[in-house]
Formats: C-alpha cells, structure tokens, sequence
C-alpha cells in the first residue's frame, strides 16, 4: 500500500487513510467487484480517486449529480491530474471532443451522466479506451427499492458486458439491506465484496423537538448551542422569509436555493464556508459535496419525505467528531403533510399521460423525433399554458423518468464555452482581411488558453471589462464569429431542462407500468410512514431507529439523544428501562390492565415499574381510562 499511501500524501496532504478507505481501495487492487457503504462525509471519492492514479488507463465515474461531477473535475484539474465530464449540459461535438481526449489524451478520469452511457457515440468509442475500472457513485439509484431509483442507472450493467474483466466499485451513503443486496444484483457482481462502515455516529446527538410555534423553538435552539448551522425547509419561499427572521433577530445567517444564480449560491456558500455566516438556510439543494467540518447543528423545520433523506442531510454535522446536534422540529401538520405526500407524489396515471403530451406540444416535438435531444424548460410557463398545477408536474416527471421516457434536471447550470474551429493560418488570415474583429479575436486568444484544442469556458463580463465594453457587444461579436465559422459559441444556460431518453412516443403508446407506479408508491408510502415512527416514538433511542432501519439491529443506546435523556431523569439503567417498556408494551397490547396487575406480572423492581408508567404516560405512550392502562400512538 506504499505507492497508494504516496499518493494520498502528494495529492491529497494526508499520511493515512481512514476507516474504511484503505480495505476498499485494496479490493479494488486485487479486481474484486466492491461495494462501499460510507456515511456522508466519510471520504468516498478518495476509494476510487487514489487508485486510479496508480492504475494505467482511465476511472470511469458514474454520477447523476452534474453540479457535483463538475465540482470534483475543476478539483483534479486543479491539482495537475487530466479529468473530463460527459453529461446532458455539453453538445454533441462537445461529448465526442471529450471522447477523443479520453482515447487519446491521456486523461485519467472521465465523469458521466448514466444516461449517456447508452448512446452509440459512447458505446462506439469505449471499445478503443483503456478502462482501468468503473466507479458508480450514488450506487442506490440503481436500485428500484432505493430512495432516488433512476432507471438510466440500469445502462451501467450493460455497459459491464462490453468490459467484462473490468472491476467495479460501488458506493452509496445510504442503503437498507434490501437496496444493498438489489445493487449487487443489478450490477453484476461476479466476485463481489461489501464493506460497510456503521452508520453509527456517537458525537451526534438526535433530537426530536414537538412544536407547533417552530420559529420560536428555532430561535431558542440556535441560542443554546453555539457554531455553525444549517437549517432545512421545503420550499425557496421559506429559505428566503427565515433567513431574514434570524437576521433581525440578530444572527448571521443567509439563504440558498436551487433558483439562484451561480455565483450568488458561490458566493453565499463560501461565506458559510468561511465562518463570515454563522447560519445557512436551505432547500435540500444545499450540501452535496460540501466538507465543512465544523458543522455544530442541523435543524429540519419540515420533515423530510424519508429517513435516508433525512440521515444524509442530519449527518452533514459534527463532521470533525465533536459533539454535535440534529434536530427534526415535529408538529400535528407533518403528519398530515407527509400522508398527503403520497397522492401528491403519485397523480393518476392519465395525468401523467397528459403531462407527457403536453410537453411535447410545449417544446413543438413530433411523434418520433427527440431522442437525446435537451430542451430548457420553463416550468411556470408550461403549467400556465397547460393549466397544470406545479407540484402534478414535478410529479409527473418523476414517474416519466422512472418509465424511462425523458430526464429531468431542476439545476442546469452550465457556463458559456468557445472552441476555434478555423485552423490558426486561416485565422491569420481573417484577421487581416477582417480588422473589426481583430482586437477581440487578440482579446481571446490572450485571455485563454487550449481554445484550438476543446472547448473553453469564458466569461462574458470579464471579456467586456477588458475590453472596456459592454456585455452585450461581446455577445454580439461571439454570435458574429460563430456564424462566420470562425468558433464554436455555446451561450451559458441557467434552469431546468428535460433530455427526452426516447423519441417522443404518441398517446396509446405511453405505459405506466406496475413497477414505475404500483410499487414505488407503495415503497413510498413505508419510507414516509418510518418517518413518522421516527418522530413520534418517543420510548426508542433516536440513533437506534435509524441505525436498526438500516441493518444494524444489535446496537446500543446512544445515551445523547433527546429520548435517552429523558430516560435519564428516571435513574433507571436504560437497558433495564428498554425492557421494562418492551415487556409493559407486550402485556397492554393483549388488554387493559391497572397498575397492580401490571406490577405483578414482571419479573423488575415494582418502583422501577411505577416510575416507567409514569413515564410512558407524561410520553403520551399510554393512557389511563377507569384505573386501567392502555398502550395508544402519539
């Protein structure tokens, strides 16, 4: 492991790898198929990253975060290490630049988008490359019990037939046993070996807060524990309103949502990042691929949609091991929400079918045409032209995608790109018989490098302001080149997009299967009724719950958590508390009893006995009708 060690210090500045990165990475060196199971922040693209640079050939890395594959591009380019990304943002001739590269250029790591995978252009060229593995990251996507299935997933399988000999490495952050056992099986595994760090985090404490004034309870709980802070609601709306009632309540804090431009999310996010910000307000936009480690809490005011959701984004504290808090603020209407969730997520089937029509219509798409063919989309205006509600689109478009008949992106974002495509003698030429494009042809040849080369990103503002112009002339003389054909220009392209995977199919022809609708709403409606008994048990260790949701059956109280430190005030060992709970719930369930009769029929302490009832009723766990106990739900 000396090389790899080497590696990990030269490029990375750490002398060791941690937890579980060092096992992984030497099944990876023996060609063994691997799955690595690693909490949010536990260092997993350091497993792929670090052997790929002593393995000859390239790492192909799957992801469908394009926010995220281009964050972790610009990181290896900017340590000298030769990284592209394929995804639906870039043309075509973009993506078979980036293939050329790949084949020839030397490049290490190629990102791609799953849904490229299945192309021909892709397929024709990986043949002529030298494959050293396959990385998949946010590997339960391919499994259709996992939280965020993405049927484009399915391609990554079948790309393994084309390289049989190549090893694979998955990696997740969250899985239950089912998903981990359903990623071996779609993928493939033929030797395949699991590692799995335990979900376990005993500097976290959880905490379930009942509420129904949840700004006020915020304002209480960012009082009480001091440091850094991320804030979680539903909607851009809300990130907006509760930013700027912890401002006037005198604490620094800002908001950040998928609407905002990328500068102003960059800038905001680096503030935070540096401590100028002590709280960061968000829609769940707001933390993948964010390290920072001092994170001391994370509230939820609403309730996530599921645990592996919630766990994710809770884990995004106390990164640096100290003690730090997640804490779900819980009221009457959660409930109602959550429940509501379900008919909202999954609208009938006919309105999904109108959905799909329509969007052909909206973006003028003939039957049989637009196969990998993106188009921006205005979700205000299409709901407005067609008459549809916001949410039923969402919707909608979650179903089309998993029925395999389009992708939908909310965040594109990608910045304006320049490629010269007139050979530097013909440029030559056009500048001296062309002299009102001269300066800014110089300009851009001076402000940028490789443009002969690959596309190039550029910066419209910067060019203006060097050439002591305005915005709009640079855009005029780009737009000018590119129809001389002296460059490729490719604007910038802010938004939400949809990439049709199939040509547009007509109405008698769209099937929703029972696989697409029946069973994921009925996987659906388990994650959201587990988050439910999350957050109103209030007898079970908080981190046991989780923990037990995701197969660690057999773990400890956590002893931190909101409801061991109820337990506390009882002086009752928690081990003894549990079981006295286990065994009261157990005779209540059968019948009603009072409280001698449930004294007498357990084997524990009768004071140790009265003090659990008592506390199970302050808990609302159980209730006392005529002398009698009965066990109830909160």
């Amino acid at each position: 492991m000396e090389k790899y060690l080497g590696i990990l210090k030269k490029y990375w500045g750490y002398d060791s790898f941690r937890d579980l990165q060092g096992d992984i990475i030497k099944s990876i060196i023996g060609g063994y198929d691997t799955l690595g199971l690693m909490p949010t922040g536990g260092g997993k693209s350091i497993t792929f990253q670090v052997p790929a640079l002593c393995f000859d050939g390239i790492c192909i890395v799957i992801t469908p975060l394009i926010a995220l594959m281009k964050d972790q591009v610009a990181n290896l380019l900017s340590k000298g290490i030769k990284a592209i990304a394929i995804h639906s943002g870039l043309s075509r001739e973009e993506i078979s630049i980036a293939l050329d590269n790949a084949t020839f250029g030397g490049v290490k790591f190629m990102y791609v988008s799953p849904e490229r995978l299945g192309t021909v252009l892709f397929r024709e060229r990986l043949p002529q490359m030298n494959i050293s593995f396959i990385a998949v990251d946010e590997a339960h996507c391919i499994s259709q019990w996992g939280y965020d299935f993405r049927p484009s997933y399915l391609k990554v399988a079948e790309i393994r037939d084309l390289m049989p000999q190549v090893p694979l490495l998955a990696l997740t952050a969250t899985a239950t046993p089912e998903v981990v056992d359903d990623i071996q099986n779609k993928l493939r595994f033929s030797n395949g070996r699991v590692f799995k760090m335990s979900y376990r985090r005993s500097n976290l404490a959880y905490v379930v807060r009942y509420s129904e004034q949840k700004e006020d309870e915020l304002l209480k709980i960012l009082r009480a524990v001091n440091g850094s802070a991320v804030v979680y609601v539903r909607n851009r709306k809300k990130t907006k309103e509760l930013a700027h009632l912890l401002v006037s309540a005198q604490i620094s804090a800002d908001y950040y949502h998928a609407g905002l431009s990328h500068d102003k999310r960059d800038l905001i996010q680096q503030r935070w990042m540096n401590g100028a910000i002590r709280v960061m307000v968000a829609t769940n936009a707001f933390g993948m691929g964010i390290d920072k480690s001092d994170v001391r809490l994370v509230v939820h005011m609403d309730s996530p949609d599921s645990l592996e959701a919630y766990f994710q984004e809770a884990g995004r504290a106390g990164r640096d091991r100290k003690k730090a808090f997640a804490v779900l603020l819980w009221s009457n209407n959660d409930k109602v929400q959550l429940k509501r969730k379900i008919s909202t997520n999954f609208p009938d089937r006919d309105v999904v079918k109108r959905v799909y029509v329509a969007l052909g219509n909206f973006f003028q798409l003939p039957v049989g045409a637009g196969y990998l063919m993106t188009y921006d989309f205005n979700m205000g205006r299409f709901c407005e032209s067609f008459g549809f509600n916001m949410n039923t689109v969402l919707s909608s478009l979650k179903i089309l995608e998993r029925a395999e008949y389009l992708e939908f992106y909310e965040d594109l974002q990608m910045a304006s790109r320049i490629h010269f495509i007139m050979q530097r003698d013909d440029l030559y030429k056009f500048q001296v018989a062309n002299e009102a494009f001269d300066g800014f042809i110089k300009l851009l040849l001076r402000s940028y490098t490789g443009l002969f080369i690959d596309y190039v990103v550029i910066n419209e503002e910067q060019l203006a302001s060097r050439a002591s112009t305005t915005v709009d002339v640079v855009y005029t003389y780009l737009q000018r080149l590119n129809h001389l054909k002296v460059i490729k220009y490719i604007p910038q392209r802010k938004g939400p997009h949809i990439l049709y995977t199939r040509s547009r199919e007509d109405l008698p022809d769209i099937v929703i299967n029972s696989r697409v609708y029946d069973e994921r709403k009925e996987n659906f409606e388990k994650r959201v009724f587990a988050v439910i008994d999350y957050a109103t048990t209030s007898y079970i260790c908080r981190s046991k719950m989780l923990l037990n949701y995701f197969g660690e059956t057999k773990s400890d109280n956590c002893g931190k958590c909101d409801v061991c430190q109820n337990k506390k005030k009882t002086d009752i060992n928690e081990n003894e508390f549990d079981s006295i709970v286990a065994e009261i719930k157990n005779e209540l369930l059968m019948g009603s009893l009072s409280v001698d009769m449930v004294i007498n029929k357990l084997s524990f302490d009768k004071n140790d006995v009265v003090k659990v009832l008592r506390w199970l009723e302050d808990n609302a766990m159980i209730i006392e009708d005529d002398g009698l106990f009965e066990w109830t739900e909160k």
